[in-house]
């Protein structure tokens, strides 16, 4: 069987701010949409509070309207949290979150076509069994992207298509599509896990999915994006994604106390594997980075992400002893990448043929499995 993972980088839309060419661009919008959006759910609203509210909301283009920004919108739908007078200023008039009803969003925009059907081309080739998914939108997105798009381009479609809504309010969720033959059984979600603080400890979530093989074996596949460096302090963000490798230790052990011998641990861990925030993940467990097999070919370059350097070696998978043991072959699929113009690193599809067709900024991680 073939098991692989991709961060699609959503299907259909996509928030606008995450398609910028240039990340840093986008880093202080989401720096201040994070921010505010901090603020907005506390329970009491202290004078400073609302005043650096204000500043947030000026900043992200709200000062006028509440979808006035440009890639961020203020959701009001009951209650009052401001009033904007007429010489243009505003006023932060609840005293806490209980005092409307609303959310701060980001903006999304479609994402460009061709991309979207490079993106079902790379899942054609790639025509894995088991495929885990980063980034998609929701399971209704998947599952039409998986019978419309992914057929559109004369690719089969997967069997089954399973995605739970996880934390990220921005639509990149991680899901599961398996072909017939690989059902899917028991699914576990973590996206209530919480920290002593109370805080969530996943991004997104890290669900376990049961799947049973031909062979009458049974698999079982988590999938995981950890926090990424976009935004944010960078010790804070380096402490999320450790507590979060930590935990996808746990629930690694437990698979393993429970009598699991298959067990894959796939998806974008956002760093690379020197980094202190994976040892609890990459170290401290029996978990085996299948580019280390001696059957692994990862093309050339180490890293898949960007320019495929080591830095942006970001995309993982991880397999327990007796799957380790039964690797047959496995690659970096990169054809979906941009891979510049004098010259192309890497061959790439023959629809790509600008930056912004590409199906997305990572390769796709793929491994046969003799189970």
């Amino acid at each position: 069987m073939r098991l692989a993972v991709y961060n699609v980088e959503n299907l259909f839309d996509r928030a606008k701010i995450m398609n910028l060419e240039k990340w840093a661009d986008g880093r202080t919008v989401l720096a201040q949409f994070a921010a505010l959006n901090g603020l907005l759910g506390n329970a009491v609203y202290s004078e400073s509070d609302k005043e650096k509210m204000v500043e947030l909301l000026v900043a992200l283009g709200l000062k006028k309207s509440d979808d006035g920004g440009k890639y961020v919108l203020l959701r009001r739908n009951h209650g009052g949290l401001l009033k904007r007078a007429k010489n243009g200023k505003i006023a932060i008039v609840a005293s806490g979150r209980s005092g409307w009803l609303g959310s701060l969003e980001l903006k999304e925009e479609p994402v460009n076509a061709v991309a979207i059907r490079n993106t079902a081309r790379v899942l054609k080739e790639l025509n894995a069994d088991v495929q885990g998914v980063i980034e998609a939108e929701s399971r209704p997105a998947l599952a039409a992207f998986n019978e419309e798009v992914l057929k559109a381009v004369g690719g089969k479609p997967f069997r089954h298509v399973m995605l739970i809504d996880g934390n990220d309010r921005r639509g990149i969720d991680v899901g599961l599509m398996a072909r017939d033959g690989y059902p899917i059984g028991t699914m576990r979600s973590h996206v209530d896990d919480c920290q002593a603080n109370g805080e969530a400890v996943f991004s997104r979530d890290c669900p376990e999915y049961e799947i049973e093989t031909p062979k009458g074996n049974r698999l079982i596949v988590a999938i995981d994006h950890l926090k990424s460096k976009g935004y944010g302090g960078q010790a804070a963000s380096n402490a999320k994604r450790k507590s979060q490798a930590a935990r996808t230790a746990e629930i690694y052990k437990r698979l393993v106390k429970e009598g699991e011998k298959y067990v894959a641990v796939v998806g974008d861990f956002n760093d690379t594997p020197d980094s202190a925030a994976l040892q609890p993940l990459l170290a401290d467990t029996a978990l085996t980075d299948v580019f280390k097999h001696k059957r692994f070919d990862d093309g050339g370059y180490p890293g898949t992400h960007g320019g495929c350097g080591a830095s942006g070696k970001i995309d993982y998978i991880l397999l327990s002893p007796a799957l380790y043991a039964k690797v047959q072959g496995g690659g970096v699929f990169r054809k979906g990448l941009w891979a510049g113009v004098r010259p192309k690193k890497w061959e790439t599809l023959p629809e790509l043929t600008r930056p912004e067709e590409a199906a997305s900024d990572h390769a796709a991680v793929w491994v046969d499995i003799d189970i």
